[in-house]
């Protein structure tokens, strides 16, 4: 927070962001022509059938409106005696429920995703309703059915525990389970919204601790203890992660610090700081999984949504604890922590479509300006239901992005390649989808037959991070940088630091 306010950093980080942009135009200018032409010699790869990874998805909106209208009338023609929703301790069928909302066949989408005496939602996409979740696992099984067919397209789909309950994983494993809601393109994550001011008013919880255990003791048995929650251990094998979600821009009263109280204490009604959350969410996970990997199970990681909106230490507890953010977007108002993500290569998974309909226009979004600086950016969709209307909403996210800011073929398979390198599949399945030595540095991670990525960009990439960072240790070590004004950055060399 320091570094973040203080003069001359800011004009430090501002004019190597800078350096670094003119630098990769520099880059096209020469390279261009050759990037394009490794890439013709590539046999039967293009963009189309490089895989690519939807890193930020919610699988309650993974449909667009006509698949879910369409599919909400053939459950009306298939169970219309099914009971469906309880009102006043009678059952309601489904042929009831539209009935009493006047609502028919024939009904628009729109119509039907704005009524507002039964919201369509608590049936068709809660996994805990009358109905069990037979709809939503439905939905969700065709939604894989269509990236199986499309074959080179995946998901990590958000699935949400609220911390109210001690059964609340129970019964999401039992629904993923029973309704067989497993795909090779598929994997999930785990969303805990930042909820627990409402459950605290309404007696829900005691205290944030208690939140945290519903969340996370869970977890832990049936790490030690696989047979105490069977269902759970199957789903977990799915799981390669959390986030933590909210609206970013509610008011928060204070940062997270050494006065805080600890989460057994905390027992009034104020929601816990962004920070909080974070850190308690990373700590527990750190415990579990060394727990985990004790026992030769695969570990999690902490992909927040962070810097969409809200104030500047989201950031900063982001670039502390995460693997991955989503959103970002506030890092262009704060270059020393726009040339931190850079960096350590922290992955900024971004939603252009999303955010010009809730937060910033998409001809001012940023993700142009980072790629071309080398962040470790990638496209994703968010919420399709809401923002897409074709039946491949990832393509149609990369179609628009391509278009609006002329990105290259390149370009689009760079954040493809990212977008892999983010996820949280496996080490086999990454080797397969990018070459066996994804891992390594520079040009020798790259198998252009596999990620269409020409070894140019690659190296390029590599060369001008591993020139920041030396520039960085070099001033550091040289005890240059606290006294670095705009007038010394404009005469340091871009390579080596020396002046």
């Amino acid at each position: 927070m320091a570094l973040i306010i203080n003069g001359p950093v800011k004009s430090f980080c501002y004019r190597r962001l800078q350096y670094l942009s003119s630098k990769f135009q520099m880059h096209i200018l020469l390279n261009e022509m050759k990037e394009m032409a490794a890439q013709k010699k590539v046999p039967h790869r293009d963009f189309y059938n490089i895989r690519k990874v939807d890193t930020h998805i919610h699988a309650s909106s993974c449909m667009n409106q006509k698949h879910l209208l369409r599919f909400i009338k053939r459950a009306m023609k298939k169970y219309p005696g099914e009971i469906v929703h309880i009102e006043r301790g009678r059952g309601q069928t489904l042929k009831d429920v539209f009935e009493s909302m006047n609502l028919t066949a024939l009904t628009s989408a729109w119509t039907l995703w704005t009524c507002t005496r039964i919201n369509p939602a608590e049936i068709f996409i809660k996994t805990d309703n009358c109905v069990h979740g037979k709809y939503f696992g439905h939905i969700v099984k065709e939604v894989m059915a269509d990236l199986e067919e499309s074959k080179y397209q995946n998901s990590e789909l958000r699935l949400s525990i609220y911390g109210r309950s001690r059964d609340e994983w129970d019964k999401l494993a039992e629904w993923a389970v029973n309704h067989k809601v497993y795909s090779e393109n598929v994997r999930w994550l785990i969303q805990v919204p930042r909820l627990y001011d409402v459950y605290k008013i309404k007696n829900t919880l005691a205290n944030f601790q208690e939140m945290l255990e519903n969340i996370f003791l869970p977890l832990f048995e049936a790490t030690i203890n696989p047979r105490s929650h069977p269902e759970l251990h199957l789903f977990l094998e799915h799981v390669v992660g959390f986030d933590s979600v909210d609206d970013e821009s509610k008011p928060e009263h204070h940062i997270f610090n050494q006065e805080s109280p600890l989460p057994g204490n905390w027992s009034d009604e104020d929601n816990p700081p962004y920070s909080y959350y974070l850190y308690y969410t990373y700590a527990n996970m750190t415990v579990l999984n060394h727990l985990r990997r004790r026992r030769g199970l695969h570990t999690f990681v902490l992909r927040p949504h962070c810097g969409e909106a809200g104030p500047i230490h989201h950031l900063v507890s982001g670039f502390m604890l995460s693997e991955n953010i989503s959103h970002g977007l506030l890092l262009r108002k704060a270059p020393v922590l726009q040339y931190l993500y850079y960096l350590a290569q922290v992955g900024i998974a971004m939603s252009p479509l999303s955010n010009n309909s809730l937060f910033l226009s998409y001809h001012r979004n940023p993700l142009p300006e980072y790629l071309s600086r080398g962040l470790m950016v990638s496209l994703s969709t968010d919420d399709p239901l809401q923002f897409h209307f074709t039946k491949e909403p990832l393509m149609e996210e990369y179609s628009i992005a391509a278009q609006v800011w002329k990105l290259s073929s390149c370009d689009m398979c760079e954040l493809a390649r990212n977008s892999v390198l983010m996820s949280g599949f496996s080490h086999k399945v990454k080797s397969y989808w990018l070459g066996p030595s994804y891992t390594r540095e520079g040009p020798e991670s790259n198998d252009i037959r596999r990620t269409n990525v020409p070894d140019i960009r690659v190296a390029y990439r590599h060369e001008t991070l591993s020139e920041e960072l030396q520039l960085i240790t070099h001033a550091v070590r040289t005890d240059e940088l606290d006294g670095i004004d705009e007038e010394d950055t404009l005469t340091m060399g871009p390579l080596t630091g020396q002046r």
